[in-house]
C-alpha cells in the first residue's frame, strides 16, 4: 500500500523543508491521534507517549506534535530525550496507544523525523500508517474545550529504561574487570549506556556524551567508527561500542580498534544461543546482509531468509518463521525475547553475554564468519525513484550479475530516508567489487541524477 509521506521508518526530511515543519508537524500530531483515539474507550482519553533524541529541533517538533494531539482529545506523556527502543518499551509499561519518536536516527542535526510504534510496541502496520495519511487529506477541527486532552513530562524515564536493559541479563552477569571504550554519537544514549555499563561493573570510557543539539552523529556513533575505534587504542580498552543518534543501531570494535558489523554481531548472537541450546531454527536478515552471514549460519545448521532494508519488515518475517533473532548489517539487531524493536543497548548486552559465556575476545568470536568484499555507494537523486520505470539500469544490473555468478550479488535499493539510490555489489574479490560497484554507480548516475 503506497503513502505519501512514510518511508521506511516514518517520515524523515530536512527541517523546514515540507513535510518536516512545524505545521506539517503538528496536523501530523492531530492525524495520528484521531486514528489512536479510535482503539480507546470512549469514556476515557487516549494516551501517547513522546520521545526524542538530541537535536535542537527536537523542541520544535515536540511542542508542535503535542498541540496535535491534544487537539485531538488525547492525553500526551513527554519523555525528553530517549532512545528510539525505550520510548517502544514505554509505550507498553505505561500503556498506551502509541509512542512517538522525534529522530531523524543516524541523519545528521539539520534532519529530523517522526517515527511511531504502537500499543505493542512494535513499528506500525501500513493499514494503519494509511489511516494517518487519509485523515492529514481533512481540515484539522480542534475536539470541544471540554474534551481536550492534557500533557504531563515523566521525569525519571531514564532510570526507568536502565533498569529494564539491565533486567534483559541474568542477575548474576558481571562485566566487572571490562574495560569498554562507549561512543553515544551524541544522541539519546549520552544520559543512558554509560549507566547501564557501568551499573553491570565495566570500567567505561566515554565519548560522544556531550550533546548540544548540533553535534548528534557529528564524526562519532556508528555511522562513523574513526572516534571510537582510536578511543579503544588509546585507552587500553578490551571492546569498543559505538551506538548511533536515536540509539537503535550498534557496531563494536575488538581491542585492536577493527569494526565488527551488525552481520558480525548478529552471527555472534547466534552462535552463543546455539551453544546454549536456545537457538530457534533461523535468523532473518535483509537485502543488504553479507553472504558470509548466510553462508556461516547454514554450516551451523541456522536457515536464514532476507527481509525487504527496514528493521518493521525484518520482525515481521521473524513473527512468520516464529524466530527470535534478526537484524541488519549497518547495527538494527532485533532480539525479540527481550525486545520488541531493534535495540542498539540491549544487542550489545548480548554480545557482552556471548563474549562471557565464550571466555573469548571479540576478535576471536568473529572468526567464525568469513565476510565477503562488499562496496556500497549512494547516488543522489531528486526525489523517490521508481527502479522499473528504468530498463536500461535493469540491463546493467543483469550484466554484472552475470560477471560475478554464484559468488556475488547486486543490490540496488532507493533509501527510504534518504533522497539516494544504494548501490551494493558483494563478490570474492575486492578490487573487482570496487570496480564493479563504481562502473554500476556511474551507469545509475547517468540516468537519474
Amino acid at each position: 500500500m503506497s503513502t505519501r509521506y512514510f518511508g521506511t521508518d516514518g517520515i524523515r526530511g530536512t527541517v523546514g523543508e515540507f513535510p518536516i515543519t512545524p505545521d506539517f508537524i503538528l496536523k501530523l500530531g492531530w492525524a495520528s491521534g484521531r486514528v489512536f483515539a479510535r482503539n480507546c474507550h470512549a469514556d476515557r482519553h487516549c494516551l501517547v507517549i513522546i520521545g526524542k533524541d538530541t537535536r535542537v529541533s527536537g523542541y520544535m517538533f515536540e511542542s508542535a506534535l503535542e498541540a496535535g494531539l491534544v487537539a485531538a482529545g488525547v492525553d500526551v506523556k513527554l519523555m525528553g530525550p530517549m532512545p528510539t527502543p525505550a520510548i517502544a518499551h514505554m509505550t507498553r509499561k505505561q500503556n498506551a496507544e502509541a509512542g512517538i519518536v522525534i529522530s531523524a536516527s543516524h541523519n545528521p542535526f539539520f534532519d529530523n523525523g517522526i517515527k511511531f510504534f504502537g500499543a505493542d510496541g512494535a513499528k506500525l502496520s501500513d493499514d494503519v500508517e494509511q489511516a494517518i495519511e487519509d485523515e492529514l487529506a481533512l481540515n484539522l477541527e480542534t475536539v470541544p474545550s471540554r474534551n481536550l486532552g492534557k500533557a504531563e513530562r515523566i521525569d525519571d524515564a531514564a532510570g526507568r529504561y536502565i533498569e529494564f536493559c539491565k533486567s534483559t541479563v541474568p542477575e548474576e552477569f558481571s562485566l566487572r574487570g571490562l574495560r569498554i571504550a562507549l561512543d553515544c554519537a551524541h544522541g539519546a544514549t549520552y544520559h543512558i549506556a554509560p549507566g547501564v555499563l557501568s551499573e553491570l561493573g565495566a570500567d567505561v570510557v566515554t565519548m560522544g556524551v556531550q550533546p548540544d543539539g548540533f553535534n548528534i552523529n557529528e564524526g562519532v556513533g556508528s555511522t562513523d567508527m574513526t572516534a571510537v575505534s582510536k578511543l579503544v587504542r588509546e585507552s587500553g580498552a578490551d571492546i569498543g561500542i559505538a551506538y548511533d543518534g536515536d540509539g537503535d543501531r550498534v557496531l563494536m570494535t575488538d581491542a585492536k580498534g577493527e569494526v565488527v558489523d551488525g552481520d558480525e554481531l548478529v552471527y555472534i548472537i547466534a552462535m552463543h544461543r546455539v551453544a546454549r541450546g536456545e537457538s530457534d531454527a533461523g535468523v532473518v536478515g535483509t537485502q543488504m546482509s553479507n553472504l558470509g552471514l548466510e553462508h556461516a549460519l547454514q554450516d551451523a545448521g541456522l536457515q536464514f531468509v532476507r527481509a525487504k532494508v527496514g528493521d518493521r519488515y525484518v520482525k515481521a518475517m521473524m513473527e512468520a518463521n516464529g524466530w527470535h533473532l534478526g537484524g541488519e548489517s549497518s547495527g538494527h539487531i532485533i532480539c525479540s525475547n527481550v525486545a520488541t524493536t531493534g535495540d542498539g543497548i540491549i544487542a550489545s548486552l548480548q554480545v557482552l553475554m556471548a563474549l562471557q559465556a565464550a571466555e573469548r575476545d571479540l576478535a576471536a568470536l568473529r572468526k567464525g564468519i568469513t565476510m565477503y568484499p562488499q562496496t556500497m555507494i549512494n547516488v543522489p537523486v531528486g526525489g523517490k525513484v521508481n527502479m522499473a520505470d528504468y530498463p536500461a539500469i535493469a540491463d546493467a544490473v543483469a550484466a554484472v550479475e552475470r560477471r560475478l555468478g554464484s559468488e556475488g550479488r547486486v543490490l540496488l535499493r532507493p533509501s527510504g530516508t534518504e533522497p539516494k539510490v544504494r548501490v551494493m555489489v558483494e563478490g570474492a574479490e575486492a578490487e573487482e567489487v570496487e570496480q564493479i560497484c563504481t562502473e554500476l554507480a556511474a551507469e545509475v548516475k547517468r540516468f537519474l541524477a
